[in-house]
C-alpha cells in the first residue's frame, strides 16, 4: 500500500469517526455541565464539636421533659451529618434539554416547574428549581461556573419564571440560622474547581 492510499484511508476512518459522534450527539441538548451532586465543604472539627455539643443539649431537653424516644432520631441524626460531612459527593452531569431538566437520572419536564432563583451554598452557587403547587419540589443543583451560570439563566428563563429574590421555605432559613451559629470550617473542599461544561449548539427554543 502507497502512501497515497494510506492517507486516504486515514482520512476515510476520520470522516467516519465523525459521522458517528455527530449521530451520538443528542439533539434535543440544549445545555450541559458537570458538578458534584450537592454543596459540600468538609467540616471542620470544631464544627463536629457543635453538632455533638447540639445533640447533647437536645438529648438531655427531651430527657427531662420524659420524651426519651426522641433520643435515638437525634443520635441518628448526628450520624447522617456525620456521614455527609467526611463522605464528598459524586460528581454528575445536569442537563437541560427541549423538554425539561435531567438530573441524577431523573427528569421534570417544563410544565410541571414554575419558577427557579440561585443561592449561595459554601463555595458554590446553587441553582433552585420549584415545581408547581401543591408539591412545590425543589430541586438543588449545583453550579461550579459562572459562565455556566450566565447561560442556564437565558436557557431556564425561556421556559419558567426567574426570581431574583426567592421567598424562603421555614427549612431554608433554619437551614440559614443554623449555619450562622456553627463556627468557621478550617478545610476546603475537596472537589476539584474546574469541571469543564459541554454546552451544545444554542437552540432556538418557542414556547
Amino acid at each position: 500500500m502507497n502512501p497515497e492510499e494510506i492517507r486516504s484511508k486515514i482520512n476515510e476512518e476520520r470522516g467516519e469517526q465523525e459521522v458517528a459522534h455527530k449521530a451520538q450527539t443528542n439533539p434535543q441538548l440544549v445545555f450541559s455541565w458537570k458538578a458534584p451532586l450537592r454543596a459540600y465543604k468538609r467540616k471542620s472539627a470544631g464544627v463536629m464539636r457543635f453538632y455533638i455539643a447540639l445533640a447533647l443539649l437536645l438529648s438531655l431537653i427531651a430527657f427531662f421533659f420524659g420524651e426519651k424516644i426522641l433520643i435515638l432520631p437525634i443520635w441518628a441524626t448526628l450520624f447522617l451529618v456525620y456521614v455527609l460531612t467526611i463522605t464528598p459527593p459524586p460528581v454528575i452531569e445536569n442537563k437541560i434539554t427541549k423538554f425539561g431538566i435531567e438530573t441524577s437520572g431523573n427528569t421534570y419536564r417544563w410544565e410541571i416547574l414554575s419558577y427557579f432563583y440561585f443561592t449561595q451554598r459554601f463555595d458554590y452557587q446553587q441553582l433552585v428549581v420549584v415545581s408547581h403547587a401543591p408539591y412545590n419540589t425543589h430541586i438543588y443543583l449545583v453550579i461550579k461556573d459562572a459562565a455556566d451560570k450566565e447561560k442556564i439563566l437565558h436557557y431556564l428563563a425561556e421556559h419558567i419564571v426567574y426570581q431574583e429574590e426567592p421567598h424562603k421555605t421555614f427549612a431554608d432559613r433554619l437551614s440559614n440560622g443554623l449555619n450562622r451559629l456553627m463556627p468557621d470550617m478550617d478545610y476546603a473542599h475537596a472537589e476539584p474547581k474546574n469541571q469543564q461544561s459541554a454546552p451544545s449548539e444554542p437552540v432556538a427554543q418557542s414556547q
